[in-house]
């Protein structure tokens, strides 16, 4: 028998799911799964987090339960993205089931990972479960499960394997652009730098500004007088993984602000005397047109020629000026912009313009933005002159 939701009433998943359906946000969305899987999964400890879905980084907002949120946070993340481990998140993210247990892994030899051997093993853990919140190839949340007696069997990892999916999608809806949010300035971009041995040595005004807008959460104490949230530790982190060659992915991540708009924090590593490493320098500031483009993207489920339509639609372009810009007939465009509405939810495109591209959450229309994922053909498209002033839409349908 099934449930007005697809699930069938035997479903294991089904308290979990039920708990995050009624989440108002991400973060109660992690609470609440969190106590119903607990229920079903016997734990000890967990973290909980948001993902960026493009760099696969961590994000606000993060919950840990029964785990020191500082230094010791601090210490897991670091190992995840500097020491060889076992099923890290980026293996998992690709992986063809998107959960792990540790001893299951490694055949009842966790020490074979470094972050049990440098952390785990000390805190009294026996073995963790972690998986990938994920749709498609795109992690929305990470979990990690910790317990201190017995091994994780396959049937709890198989259990958090199927949750993937539906959570990944519930974190994804919320990461739609609100209603609105207040208006403020463009402040200059934040800089922080870090020593060699990850110690923040420097930070400008523009940085504090930034930080103190951020949610709360774990966060590190530094000798600068302002506690680092994870989520900058973690980015500057990941430029010394890149530069050290752990990873050849991007230190960038996007975070949400208590004011709900976002920042975009992405970091280097620059090179010292001699060619050796020197300090990591971050960036943290307003996420750019392009950034929010790849954001609704992906919280909306669009294509990339879907996110192009839309950013037409969105100039006022007509759907036959569309069609020749991107090379396609009048009749495909229609097809295109019909599932646009249907995703976003929208009947007209004054509606979607409302809802995806309001001057509170966007400050000024991109270009037509390329986002290119594996398994979709690139959408390309030509440059018929000077770029239009935003418009209000010319008519109230696809046409």
């Amino acid at each position: 028998m099934l449930t007005g939701g697809g699930m069938r009433m035997t479903d294991p998943r089904r308290p979990v799911l039920s708990a995050a359906e009624q989440a108002a946000d991400a973060s109660e969305l992690f609470s609440r799964a969190s106590a119903r899987l607990r229920r079903l999964v016997p734990y000890q400890s967990a973290v909980w987090t948001a993902a960026d879905p493009e760099t696969g980084l961590i994000t606000a907002p993060m919950l840990v339960e029964n785990l020191s949120a500082g230094e010791g946070c601090a210490t897991y993340w670091e190992s995840e993205l500097l020491e060889e481990n076992v099923v890290p998140f980026r293996e998992l993210a690709r992986a063809s089931v998107p959960a792990a247990g540790l001893r299951a892994a490694t055949d009842d030899l966790p020490a074979r990972s470094a972050r049990f051997r440098r952390l785990l093993l000390g805190q009294g853990v026996h073995d963790e479960l972690r998986a990938v919140l994920r749709i498609g190839n795109r992690p929305w949340g990470l979990v990690s499960l910790f317990r201190t007696t017995d091994a994780f069997h396959p049937d709890e990892i198989a259990l958090l394997a199927d949750l993937s999916r539906p959570l990944a999608e519930r974190l994804r809806g919320f990461a739609r652009p609100p209603e609105s949010a207040p208006r403020t300035g463009s402040p200059a971009p934040g800089l922080i730098l870090f020593d060699a041995c990850g110690e923040a040595m420097s930070i400008n005004d523009e940085a504090r500004h930034h930080l103190a807008l951020l949610p709360p959460g774990p966060s590190y104490a530094s000798a600068l007088g302002v506690a680092l949230p994870i989520w900058v530790i973690g980015t500057a982190l990941q430029a010394r993984a890149i530069a050290d060659g752990w990873d050849h992915g991007n230190a960038r991540v996007r975070i949400r602000t208590t004011e709900g708009r976002w920042l975009s924090c992405h970091a280097s590593c620059l090179t010292g005397p001699g060619g050796l490493p020197g300090p990591v320098a971050l960036v943290i500031e307003p996420a750019t047109p392009a950034d929010l483009a790849v954001l609704v993207a992906d919280a909306y489920g669009l294509t990339s020629r879907e996110l192009q339509i839309t950013q037409l639609v969105a100039r006022g372009t007509t759907t036959a000026e569309i069609a020749t810009t991107l090379f396609l007939s009048p009749h495909t465009v229609r097809d295109h912009i019909k599932t646009v509405f249907a995703k976003a939810r929208v009947s007209s495109r004054g509606e979607l313009v409302a809802r995806l591209f309001t001057e509170h959450y966007w400050p000024a229309l991109p270009e037509p933005t390329a986002v290119h994922r594996p398994g979709e053909p690139a959408a390309h498209a030509r440059i018929l002159g000077p770029t239009p002033e935003p418009l209000a839409p010319q008519s109230s349908a696809a046409d």
